[in-house]
Protein backbone atom coordinates (compact mmCIF):
# COMPACT_ATOMS: atom_id res chain seq x y z
CA UNK A 1 0.00 0.00 0.00
CA UNK A 2 1.53 3.27 -1.70
CA UNK A 3 2.01 6.53 1.27
CA UNK A 4 -0.51 8.37 -0.84
CA UNK A 5 -3.37 5.37 -0.34
CA UNK A 6 -2.06 4.97 3.46
CA UNK A 7 -2.84 9.00 3.69
CA UNK A 8 -5.88 9.09 2.35
CA UNK A 9 -7.21 6.06 4.60
CA UNK A 10 -6.16 8.31 7.45
CA UNK A 11 -7.89 11.61 6.49
CA UNK A 12 -10.87 9.82 5.74
CA UNK A 13 -11.04 7.97 9.68
CA UNK A 14 -10.07 11.35 11.01
CA UNK A 15 -13.03 13.09 9.16
CA UNK A 16 -15.55 10.44 10.31
CA UNK A 17 -14.22 10.60 14.15
CA UNK A 18 -14.12 14.64 14.17
CA UNK A 19 -17.44 14.91 12.59
CA UNK A 20 -19.34 13.31 15.76
CA UNK A 21 -18.00 16.00 18.55
CA UNK A 22 -19.04 18.77 15.66
CA UNK A 23 -22.55 17.62 15.31
CA UNK A 24 -23.34 18.07 19.15
CA UNK A 25 -26.65 20.45 19.74
CA UNK A 26 -26.03 20.02 23.60
CA UNK A 27 -23.90 18.79 25.77
CA UNK A 28 -24.07 18.96 29.71
CA UNK A 29 -22.98 17.31 32.98
CA UNK A 30 -25.22 15.09 34.44
CA UNK A 31 -23.72 12.99 37.88
CA UNK A 32 -20.00 13.29 37.51
CA UNK A 33 -20.71 12.18 33.17
CA UNK A 34 -21.48 14.09 30.50
CA UNK A 35 -25.29 13.56 28.40
CA UNK A 36 -25.22 14.53 24.55
CA UNK A 37 -28.90 15.39 23.34
CA UNK A 38 -30.55 15.79 19.94
CA UNK A 39 -33.94 17.64 18.94
CA UNK A 40 -36.11 14.82 16.99
CA UNK A 41 -39.77 15.11 15.51
CA UNK A 42 -42.39 12.66 14.05
CA UNK A 43 -42.86 13.66 10.61
CA UNK A 44 -44.75 12.20 7.63
CA UNK A 45 -42.93 9.85 5.57
CA UNK A 46 -42.42 11.18 1.93
CA UNK A 47 -43.86 8.24 0.48
CA UNK A 48 -46.77 8.08 2.36
CA UNK A 49 -49.78 7.94 0.31
CA UNK A 50 -52.35 11.27 0.39
CA UNK A 51 -54.95 8.90 1.74
CA UNK A 52 -53.61 6.99 4.58
CA UNK A 53 -51.95 10.05 5.79
CA UNK A 54 -55.37 11.87 5.26
CA UNK A 55 -57.06 9.19 7.68
CA UNK A 56 -54.05 9.44 10.67
CA UNK A 57 -53.92 13.25 10.04
CA UNK A 58 -58.21 12.92 11.23
CA UNK A 59 -57.41 10.18 14.05
CA UNK A 60 -54.33 12.51 15.33
CA UNK A 61 -56.30 15.54 15.73
CA UNK A 62 -59.44 14.13 16.94
CA UNK A 63 -59.72 11.20 19.23
CA UNK A 64 -55.79 11.38 19.18
CA UNK A 65 -55.71 14.93 20.65
CA UNK A 66 -53.12 16.97 18.87
CA UNK A 67 -53.46 20.57 18.87
CA UNK A 68 -53.89 21.17 15.33
CA UNK A 69 -54.73 24.67 15.40
CA UNK A 70 -51.57 25.99 13.84
CA UNK A 71 -52.72 23.90 10.76
CA UNK A 72 -56.16 25.09 10.87
CA UNK A 73 -56.99 28.05 8.51
CA UNK A 74 -54.93 31.16 9.63
CA UNK A 75 -52.52 29.14 11.42
CA UNK A 76 -48.85 30.04 10.45
CA UNK A 77 -48.79 26.17 9.43
CA UNK A 78 -51.71 25.68 7.22
CA UNK A 79 -51.50 24.94 3.88
CA UNK A 80 -54.27 22.86 2.07
CA UNK A 81 -51.69 22.10 -0.78
CA UNK A 82 -49.64 19.99 1.12
CA UNK A 83 -50.50 16.91 3.31
CA UNK A 84 -47.18 16.04 4.15
CA UNK A 85 -46.65 19.23 6.08
CA UNK A 86 -49.74 18.99 7.65
CA UNK A 87 -49.83 15.83 8.71
CA UNK A 88 -46.19 15.96 10.30
CA UNK A 89 -47.25 19.01 12.35
CA UNK A 90 -50.24 16.74 13.82
CA UNK A 91 -47.93 13.81 14.13
CA UNK A 92 -45.09 15.70 15.76
CA UNK A 93 -47.41 17.31 18.47
CA UNK A 94 -49.24 13.96 19.37
CA UNK A 95 -45.53 11.99 19.45
CA UNK A 96 -45.13 15.13 22.23
CA UNK A 97 -47.56 14.37 24.35
CA UNK A 98 -47.36 10.49 24.01
CA UNK A 99 -43.68 9.18 25.43
CA UNK A 100 -41.59 10.48 22.57
CA UNK A 101 -41.52 6.32 21.67
CA UNK A 102 -41.50 4.57 18.08
CA UNK A 103 -44.92 4.02 18.87
CA UNK A 104 -46.25 7.14 19.08
CA UNK A 105 -44.53 8.09 16.08
CA UNK A 106 -46.16 5.28 13.62
CA UNK A 107 -49.61 6.66 12.35
CA UNK A 108 -50.33 3.16 10.58
CA UNK A 109 -46.34 3.37 9.25
CA UNK A 110 -46.93 6.76 7.63
CA UNK A 111 -44.76 8.74 10.26
CA UNK A 112 -40.83 8.75 11.65
CA UNK A 113 -38.89 10.07 13.55
CA UNK A 114 -36.30 12.50 12.47
CA UNK A 115 -33.13 14.69 13.36
CA UNK A 116 -33.77 17.17 10.47
CA UNK A 117 -35.54 20.40 11.41
CA UNK A 118 -39.14 20.14 9.76
CA UNK A 119 -39.97 23.92 10.38
CA UNK A 120 -40.47 26.22 7.26
CA UNK A 121 -41.46 29.88 6.70
CA UNK A 122 -43.24 31.27 10.07
CA UNK A 123 -44.01 27.41 10.98
CA UNK A 124 -41.70 26.12 13.72
CA UNK A 125 -42.31 22.57 14.62
CA UNK A 126 -41.65 22.05 18.75
CA UNK A 127 -38.95 19.38 19.21
CA UNK A 128 -38.56 16.70 21.80
CA UNK A 129 -34.71 16.21 23.50
CA UNK A 130 -33.47 12.96 23.42
CA UNK A 131 -30.01 11.14 25.59
CA UNK A 132 -27.79 9.68 24.42
CA UNK A 133 -28.66 6.37 26.03
CA UNK A 134 -31.59 5.80 23.73
CA UNK A 135 -34.28 6.98 26.15
CA UNK A 136 -35.77 10.37 25.45
CA UNK A 137 -36.40 13.28 28.10
CA UNK A 138 -37.58 16.80 28.07
CA UNK A 139 -39.22 18.79 25.24
CA UNK A 140 -38.69 22.17 23.97
CA UNK A 141 -40.69 25.00 21.77
CA UNK A 142 -37.23 27.38 21.28
CA UNK A 143 -36.67 28.33 18.10
CA UNK A 144 -34.56 25.89 16.00
CA UNK A 145 -32.28 26.54 13.40
CA UNK A 146 -30.77 24.14 11.63
CA UNK A 147 -26.72 22.55 12.02
CA UNK A 148 -26.99 24.85 15.23
CA UNK A 149 -24.82 23.75 18.24
CA UNK A 150 -24.24 24.53 21.99
CA UNK A 151 -20.98 23.34 22.69
CA UNK A 152 -20.96 24.10 26.35
CA UNK A 153 -20.01 20.62 27.64
CA UNK A 154 -16.90 21.43 24.84
CA UNK A 155 -14.01 20.40 27.97
CA UNK A 156 -16.12 16.70 28.05
CA UNK A 157 -15.71 16.68 24.67
CA UNK A 158 -12.41 17.85 24.11
CA UNK A 159 -11.11 15.18 26.17
CA UNK A 160 -12.46 12.50 24.26
CA UNK A 161 -11.42 14.19 21.14
CA UNK A 162 -7.93 14.10 21.97
CA UNK A 163 -8.10 10.49 23.32
CA UNK A 164 -9.30 9.20 20.04
CA UNK A 165 -6.73 11.94 17.73
CA UNK A 166 -3.77 10.53 19.99
CA UNK A 167 -5.21 6.86 19.23
CA UNK A 168 -5.73 7.54 15.46
CA UNK A 169 -2.22 9.02 15.42
CA UNK A 170 -0.12 6.24 17.06
CA UNK A 171 -2.59 3.62 14.33
CA UNK A 172 -1.01 5.81 11.82
CA UNK A 173 2.14 5.41 12.67
CA UNK A 174 2.24 1.77 13.59
CA UNK A 175 0.63 1.23 10.19
CA UNK A 176 3.68 2.97 8.74
CA UNK A 177 6.10 1.18 10.71
CA UNK A 178 4.53 -2.32 9.33
CA UNK A 179 4.83 -1.70 5.87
Amino acid sequence: MSLSVKLAFFCSFLSLIFHAPFSVVKAQKNNGGVVVSTQLWCVAKNNAEDAPLQRALDWACGPGGANCKPIQQGGPCYDQTDIQKTASFAFNDYFLKNGMTDDSCSFDNTAAITSLNPSYGNCKFPASASASNGSFSGSTTAAMGSNSADLSGCDEISRTTWFWLLITFHLFFVILQVN
